[in-house]
């Protein structure tokens, strides 16, 4: 399935919120997608929020790729992945308005899926839990010029996929945060954090999890 990419402009709590829309006809979902951290260069154009994007319209999602605080045409400034919760959480309202109550997949890549962790964290509490949950490179732990990232419990079911050869989120971080919540986490051998050369392995491990 395809679609062509549309940009669209977000009300958000703090103003503006850029954002890219993939929608194909008659979606059978949304797919919310979150990019890298801000102050690295991360935004919606980043290779594996790109991939996980098209994906998922591959897979019969319209697909929302919001730019985080202060990048692109999105107003406000980073705020540590508070208000970017919030705000994901407003993309996924106009989503909605959209395309219908369709079941949601939250995707993230790095800081983007600390984020996800939280939005869906907001959405179960709220009643209307994600259908499911893809994070890339998680931002666990002590990140190296970062911060100290608590990031949330998550589903059983959550698509966690790291590579091997992450120096900027050790493999170890994420041992340790899905350790207690016995979650699996897929090891991709000879990926660095941006999974360089390795992007069409993430689009593989979720297009089969997806038509189990």
């Amino acid at each position: 399935m395809k679609a062509p990419e549309e940009k669209i402009v977000v009300d958000g709590p703090v103003g503006k919120i850029d954002v890219i829309m993939e929608r194909p006809d008659a979606p059978r979902g949304i797919a919310l997608i979150a990019h890298p951290h801000p102050m690295g260069g991360g935004a919606n154009t980043n290779k594996v929020a790109y991939t996980l994007a098209r994906t998922f319209v591959s897979l019969g999602y319209a697909a929302f790729r919001p730019n985080f605080r202060g990048v692109g045409g999105t107003e406000g400034e980073h705020n540590e992945g508070r208000g970017e919760t919030d705000d994901l959480l407003a993309v996924l309202d106009e989503a909605k308005r959209r395309c219908g109550d369709l079941p949601v997949a939250l995707a993230g890549f790095s800081f983007g899926a600390y984020c996800q962790t939280r939005a869906a964290k907001r959405l179960a509490e709220a009643g209307h839990p994600a259908q499911r949950l893809v994070l890339v490179g998680t931002a666990a732990g002590h990140v190296e010029g970062s911060r100290q990232y608590d990031t949330e419990a998550v589903p059983h079911d959550t698509i966690v996929i790291h590579g091997a050869d992450d120096t900027l989120v050790p493999p170890a971080n994420v041992y340790a945060w899905a350790l207690p919540l016995d979650l699996p986490v897929i090891m991709v051998p000879g990926a660095d954090h941006f999974f360089h050369r390795r992007l069409h392995l993430i689009r593989d491990i979720i297009t089969r999890a997806w038509r189990h």
